[in-house]
């Protein structure tokens, strides 16, 4: 009996920690969004408050005044953030196989040179110089999507998960005339959703949040991340709150929600990766912890 009452006592106090876990993870996004939907005066008055005294929309409205402009950069952004997943984890798959595989020659000199990129890069100009003045990707849609297609990291990842399936498996494989194509698309990566689920997921969020490309690389408004685009209005909004040149920026600049615009943009940008995140939930923890314990 004894022993039962420590198990629940244990089991209900690791309960009450993830309850209350969960709570401190929630209670900042519904902040977020009360602030969102309040207005600045109310912001200005009460302070940030779990939930507005009255719903004000004017922060939306204002992130959403030109919407053709918005809708475009969510156009652009998911496209690019889709395509770039699929291809990176199609090249990083199939480049992590052979590295799993003890029989290929010079493994060790491969992963050593990809493991050396972790360390040392070229860095900005050089790549910038490689971008524009040779492969000629700026102001393009390529250029959010062909610049770190392989990262080393997700590589050595995926094939960690390779080399953690059973070997008896390949070796049937083998046994029964299957070719390396064959053992790849029809038994490993059935087998490796976990790993390339996380993979995915970690590729799209980078690139949905990835705003220094259009930065560097892109002048084109019809172009624009929506990073990048909801940087600009963030930063008109900062020009018209603190501008006081005259009597009638003043006035406008009153009237301008620059608090509450900055909550509406992170539920602008978080939203899409909200409604993604569940779907890889299912694969999300055993991924990560298997394609990373071993070296």
């Amino acid at each position: 009996m004894n022993m039962k009452k420590k198990t629940i006592m244990s089991q209900s106090l690791l309960i009450a920690f993830f309850v209350l876990l969960c709570v401190v993870i929630i209670v900042p996004f519904v902040m977020l969004l009360s602030i969102s939907l309040s207005s600045e005066a109310d912001v200005a008055k009460y302070g940030y408050q779990l939930f507005p005294k009255a719903i004000d929309f004017s922060a939306y409205q204002f992130v959403f005044n030109n919407p053709t402009t918005v809708l475009r950069a969510y156009g652009v952004t998911g496209f690019f953030s889709i395509v770039a997943m699929v291809l990176s984890l199609a090249l990083q798959a199939m480049c992590a196989y052979p590295l799993s595989r003890k029989n290929l020659r010079g493994r060790m000199g491969i992963s050593f040179y990809l493991y050396f990129t972790m360390l040392f890069s070229g860095g900005m100009v050089p790549s910038f110089i490689l971008i524009t003045q040779y492969l000629h990707l700026n102001n393009t849609i390529w250029v959010y999507i062909i610049p770190g297609l392989i990262n080393p990291w997700y590589i050595f990842m995926i094939r960690t998960f390779y080399q953690s399936l059973p070997g008896e498996i390949i070796e049937s494989a083998y046994v029964d005339g299957a070719n390396e194509y064959t053992i790849f698309f029809r038994i490993v990566v059935p087998l490796c959703k976990p790993v390339f689920a996380t993979v995915a997921l970690f590729t799209f969020l980078n690139k949905w949040n990835d705003w220094m490309t259009s930065v560097l690389y892109v002048d084109d408004p019809n172009l624009y991340s929506l990073q990048y685009l909801l940087q600009k209005i963030l930063k008109d909004v900062e020009l018209l709150a603190n501008n006081q040149q005259n009597a009638q920026l003043t006035q406008q600049a009153v009237e301008v929600p620059s608090e509450t615009v900055r909550m509406a943009m992170a539920v602008v940008v978080a939203g899409p990766a909200l409604v993604v995140f569940p779907f890889f939930q299912k694969y999300f923890v055993k991924g990560l912890t298997v394609g990373s314990v071993k070296g």
